[in-house]
């Protein structure tokens, strides 16, 4: 399966179609497609205004991002820029945190997928289902970048065909009526109102609303990879904003259109997990459209590989980074013949494994788990980007250079990112199922400042 391996460079083996699906397929995941059902349930319509602000705040840290990267664009982008501009603990953490992050993305995500097949086959446990596809997906990566590449490229492909095929079949059911007496774009507010459980309604849900946009900065981490970075970064993070708008409220306007979200809700909470129905799947069951509902199925399970796809690629390419860098063993800096590392992925993959375990003792409730620890480690990286970024402007003014793709609004736009990371924080703390979440991220900043101080003494 792998060559021999030997030190040496990435190959830039991402065309800029590779980067803008790429890109793409980050902002469509288990998120949308799967998370929506438990915001629904507590938000009702206004989770449309909710996805609306989490994909603003989102945009303006993947502008962050994407300034630095325009003028270093290199491996393990987060922890880079930490490390260089703000103090070698810092590029240490973030780049660790992220590796974590992306590790428990691909739990949530293979999770995801052993819930997406029992709509097909309930027999099949998720524990099954995950190991599967992990095994899958794995071998995509260890084959070459370009493998991964052409995988995400027609993973994301799928996803958006349908969506805006599930747009445009929801808009003619609208207007032609073939939806049915319930589907009337007045469902957006008849049924309690836009806000049914008040303004906390919408507050409880904004941790899983910030776990949909997770993987939008993904697209830092291809940098190193790219053909052209200075081109086709810009140009992904740039038409970020309008994917939310088409994707997320449009298609969950649309959506919510069809039928009473009220109704709905009833439809998708009937077993003990909130979590076990996509809201996507089910509208059109519902309606009387069997053939969308499994078509809809499988597009929601082609995202989930989609996302974990992208993790097992990031978790590689994070550590060759770390490696560079001096904070991950040298192994890690081995490629093979084809610029794959491998150490990189089999050792991300062995810590993935215990997704399986998870969903074997938890069956029901491991995706409510590993969202809530996701949203965490997200807060620290999102965190660390505009804190990152704000040094590496200050640094660039004390150069005299003038950086070509300037992020908006800065540094109000940074400050007002981290108000709403520390707003998170609060959402998370104030609900008891993701409290442990908050509790354990001081504990785990700790465990990584032990491990850094402990390889400072090896030294």
């Amino acid at each position: 399966m792998t060559a021999p391996a030997e030190q040496g460079q990435l190959k830039r083996g991402l065309s800029n179609r590779h980067i803008q699906l790429i890109a793409l397929g980050g902002a469509i995941g288990t998120g949308l497609f799967l998370g929506s059902a438990g915001v629904m349930s507590s938000a009702g319509p206004s989770m449309l205004l909710g996805y609306a602000i989490a994909g603003f705040i989102a945009f303006l840290i993947m502008r962050q991002l994407g300034e630095m990267i325009v003028e270093e664009p290199v491996a393990g982008s987060f922890s880079h820029f930490a490390h260089r501009y703000w103090g070698p603990f810092a590029g240490f953490l973030s780049g660790w945190n992220y590796w974590v992050l992306y590790i428990l993305v691909g739990m949530a995500e293979l999770t995801a997928v052993g819930k997406y097949v029992q709509y097909w086959y309930p027999e099949i446990p998720t524990w099954a289902t995950a190991l599967a596809f992990f095994v899958l997906i794995n071998l995509i990566n260890l084959t070459h970048v370009k493998a991964f590449g052409e995988a995400e490229f027609w993973f994301a492909i799928v996803k958006v065909g349908a969506i805006v095929g599930m747009i445009l079949l929801g808009l003619y059911l609208l207007v032609s009526g073939a939806g049915g007496e319930q589907a009337s774009v007045s469902n957006l507010w008849t049924h309690g109102g836009f806000f049914p459980n008040g303004i906390g309604g919408l507050v409880a849900v904004m941790a899983v609303l910030m776990f949909s946009f997770g993987g939008l900065e993904l697209v830092g981490i291809t940098a190193a990879e790219a053909e052209n970075p200075r081109k086709s970064i810009p140009k992904a993070i740039n038409q970020v904003v309008y994917r939310i708008l088409l994707f997320y409220i449009l298609a969950l306007g649309v959506l919510l259109s069809l039928y009473p979200w009220d109704s709905l809700v009833q439809t998708l909470t009937s077993g003990d997990d909130a979590y076990a129905r996509s809201p996507f799947v089910q509208i059109f069951s519902l309606i009387g459209s069997d053939t969308a509902a499994h078509v809809l199925n499988f597009v929601v399970l082609t995202a989930a590989l989609s996302v974990y796809n992208s993790g097992v690629y990031c978790n590689s390419r994070m550590l060759y980074g770390l490696a560079e860098q001096g904070d991950a063993p040298r192994l890690f800096l081995r490629l093979n013949r084809r610029g794959v590392p491998v150490m990189g992925i089999l050792i991300s993959g062995l810590i993935t494994l215990l997704c399986v375990a998870l969903n074997y003792v938890l069956p029901e409730g491991a995706l409510i788990i590993l969202m809530s620890l996701v949203v965490a480690a997200l807060v620290l990286n999102w965190a660390m980007i505009s804190l990152s970024h704000l040094m590496f402007r200050r640094s660039m003014q004390q150069q005299g250079v003038t950086p070509t793709f300037r992020a908006l609004w800065s540094p109000l736009g940074n400050w007002l990112c981290l108000a709403f990371v520390g707003f998170i924080l609060v959402v998370l703390l104030l609900d008891s199922s993701t409290r442990l979440s908050v509790f354990a991220l001081p504990v785990w900043v700790m465990v990584i400042g032990i491990c850094y101080l402990l390889k400072r003494r090896a030294a």
